[in-house]
């Protein structure tokens, strides 16, 4: 079934999927397909930078939940279900997105564009580096190769991803993402 194509909608079903993940997770030092990264820096990552771009952009904090060291899992849960909730909230429907390097986006649109993308490409690095099911949604997969693809000198020049891996062809829309933005996708944590 495909995502729901309205912020909140995709968000939701995209949070919920990262939510499996890590309600899967078992070991949070596992090593992540990031270089110096584990699993838990994985959902560090998500937690930390959004609510910093937000609030700079919008001057909405998040509520805190428990910190990702003490609590992984309802760090996650916390954050998701915050960012589900400005979504979801139709006074929020109309604020905008300030941001030097964006310019300014409606809020919902900025939500999906920068974060939920973001939530969706982190769903593999946590699959990968615990053992989980790791095949993204490949409607969405092939919409945000397409879309990034086409600026792949900007992204690239931007620091936010590695060097391209390359992959064969015949490889599936999941790993011509992952190379894409500097993942390898035969990578395997160390034994």
């Amino acid at each position: 079934m495909p995502f729901p194509h309205d912020p909140a909608g995709r968000h939701h079903a995209i949070a919920d999927i990262f939510t499996d993940r890590v309600r899967g997770v078992s070991d949070w030092d596992a090593p992540a397909p990031v270089d110096g990264w584990v699993a838990r820096d994985v959902v560090r990552h998500l937690v930390e930078w959004f609510p910093a771009f937000l609030k700079g952009g919008t001057g909405i904090t998040l509520p805190h939940g428990p910190t990702v060291d003490e609590d992984p899992v309802g760090a996650w849960t916390s954050h998701a279900d915050a960012v589900q909730a400005l979504l979801d909230d139709p006074e929020t429907a109309t604020n905008v997105l300030s941001n030097p390097h964006t310019g300014d986006v409606p809020l919902p649109q900025a939500v999906d564009q920068f974060y939920t993308g973001d939530v969706f490409m982190h769903t593999w690095d946590l699959a990968r580096a615990t053992g989980q099911p790791d095949r993204l949604d490949a409607e969405f997969a092939n919409q945000m190769f397409s879309g990034m693809e086409q600026f792949d000198e900007m992204l690239r020049s931007s620091g936010q991803y590695g060097p391209r891996v390359p992959v064969p062809e015949s490889a599936d829309i999941t790993d011509k993402l992952m190379g894409f933005v500097g993942r390898d996708p035969s990578w395997t944590p160390p034994t």
